[in-house]
């Protein structure tokens, strides 16, 4: 039977000469376009405590606006990224690239300027408009310009240019919030935005799929209905610390249904967004579920560290943003090396071992508590990292490499996708979590309150200190109380989401391809066979 794996073998060189002597300066135009992408999420996490502080610092966003600030970004990336990748495949990888650039810097500058946490959730969104279309069009195009044997190289670069974007967010957002208001964060990606169309308007090449789909109206429409359904289910549960409730229930319900009826029309679909049968490609399947699975425990966890290291252990955003700089610095280091590992221990033993290892990193934050040493976080930030880089290698080189180089659009699409919709219901679950377990810790703490102040006290740390610091004296009790609450419920957070990653592990061991064949087999046999003749 064939699988989709095989039409990507090899024909010869296909790249131009002329694209192929230019293809690392155009790799560093294509990273920088990554980069404002990933380096928007990073620089939001350090801000999500300044947003969430009252007018003028901040918004006064509470916990569950915060998540949809992050979550309109990432539901409206996850949901077009399906159409993002046929269409660039289409009319042209470096069309689309350079719409979308435009379109997320318009949304950056608007989001610096809104006035309200409505208003952030809806520039968020235009933003996620925008780098729905950037971000598979970058590795589309990598694919493109790189000839096969080059590609896990290449792809090593491109995602050790994910852990520069994480290192530079956090302090960027630090240095800026120290000096500028928390706008700042986003208006940062205008001019990187101008740099990135001036340097692809002049280096790169367009490409595209010589026999493209149609666009998928109807396959788009459930799918961002189907997610938006069931994430604010998941986030509306959270908020309310009650899982059972009827309307929560119901969305979530809803949610799924739909999203069942997208995989139903998308298999009987004869120009689907997503064609179910490269699924049947078990390792295929294996690393889009190991991507999914690893962003869905890493963004919950970024999400509960912030409050703990600047809320709990009161650092500034900026040391916020260095203390995540050993995440960030082991991925630079570790990404573009993990494809020799790979080499030599294949791609099963490595990403299982990857998932191991973040597996255990947030089980430790269960162990964290108000007066650790700081150098503990530190130790099991690089890990996480280094755990992180011998993922993310060798499961995009097993997706980019499963589907042929026609279809690199739609292959970059769904590893994006995953990845977005994992790293999104890690926010929301794990954040509804923290909430839930939040809200149950510090409940019996709050009866001296009055009673109109009671469920906002509960739904936050941030929210409960807030309070505490307007009754003065009273409320010193409060804090203590407060810190202990949130401790136990980062604990509970960090274990479901160590549960997550074991998973992942469990699934890529048994499914990811093992040890590739030995390089040195293939000139043997030539040698035998010139000896025979």
């Amino acid at each position: 039977m064939t699988t989709p794996a095989d039409p990507a073998a090899p024909t010869g060189p296909r790249v131009p000469e002329a694209v192929h002597r230019r293809r690392w300066a155009i790799l560093g135009v294509l990273m920088l376009s990554l980069l404002i992408v990933v380096l928007d999420n990073s620089i939001l996490n350090v801000a999500i405590k300044t947003i969430s502080t009252p007018a003028p610092t901040g918004l006064g966003a509470t916990q569950s606006e915060l998540e949809w600030a992050i979550n309109a970004y990432t539901l409206v990336f996850a949901g077009l990224l399906f159409t993002a990748g046929l269409l660039g495949d289409r009319v042209g990888r470096k069309k689309v690239l350079i719409g979308g650039l435009a379109v997320f810097g318009i949304g950056s500058a608007l989001a610096a300027f809104s006035g309200s946490p409505g208003e952030l959730i809806t520039f968020r969104a235009v933003m996620g408009l925008g780098a729905a279309f950037v971000m598979p069009a970058t590795l589309a195009v990598l694919m493109n310009v790189f000839e096969r044997e080059e590609q896990p190289k290449a792809i090593g670069v491109w995602a050790g240019g994910v852990g520069l974007a994480i290192a530079i967010g956090p302090i960027t957002g630090g240095v800026l919030l120290e000096h500028f208001w928390w706008g700042s964060v986003f208006l940062v990606n205008v001019p990187i935005v101008l740099l990135g169309l001036a340097l692809m308007l002049w280096l790169v090449p367009d490409s595209r799929d010589p026999n493209p789909g149609r666009i998928d109206p109807v396959g788009v429409v459930l799918s961002v209905v189907g997610l938006v359904l069931l994430v604010y289910g998941i986030i509306k549960g959270g908020q309310l610390a009650d899982f059972t409730d009827a309307t929560v229930l119901a969305t979530i319900g809803a949610g799924l249904a739909v999203l069942v009826a997208f995989v139903v029309f998308e298999k009987r679909s004869d120009h689907p967004s997503i064609d179910v049968t490269y699924f049947r490609n078990k390792a295929f399947s294996a690393a889009i579920a190991a991507i999914a699975l690893v962003f869905f425990a890493l963004m919950g966890v970024t999400f509960f560290s912030v409050f703990y290291t600047q809320s709990v252990r009161g650092y500034s955003a900026l040391q916020t943003g260095l203390l995540m700089l050993p995440l960030a610095a082991a991925q630079l280091i570790f990404a573009p090396r993990a494809r020799l590992v790979v080499d030599r221990f294949g791609n099963k033993a490595t990403t299982t071992a990857g998932l191991l290892v973040i597996a255990a990193m947030l089980a430790a934050f269960a162990v964290l508590d108000a007066d650790t040493p700081i150098w503990i976080l530190e130790v099991i930030f690089f890990l996480m990292g280094t755990g992180m880089a011998h993922i993310m290698t060798p499961v995009s080189v097993v997706i980019m490499q499963a589907l042929p180089r026609e279809k690199a659009g739609s292959a970059s699409a769904l590893s994006n996708t995953f990845r977005q919709v994992g790293g999104a219901l890690g926010i929301a679950v794990l954040g509804s979590v923290l909430s839930t377990a939040y809200r149950t810790g510090i409940e019996d703490k709050l009866g001296a309150l009055p009673p109109a102040l009671r469920h906002p006290a509960g739904e936050s740390i941030e929210a409960t200190l807030g309070i505490a610091d307007r009754l003065g004296p009273q409320g010193e009790s409060l804090v203590t109380s407060a810190y202990d609450a949130f401790l136990h419920a980062m604990h509970v957070t960090a274990l479901w989401g160590a549960g997550v990653a074991l998973i992942g592990a469990v699934v890529v061991a048994l499914f990811l391809p093992g040890r590739p064949p030995s390089p040195q087999r293939a000139p043997e046999e030539d040698e035998l066979s010139h000896t025979g003749s």
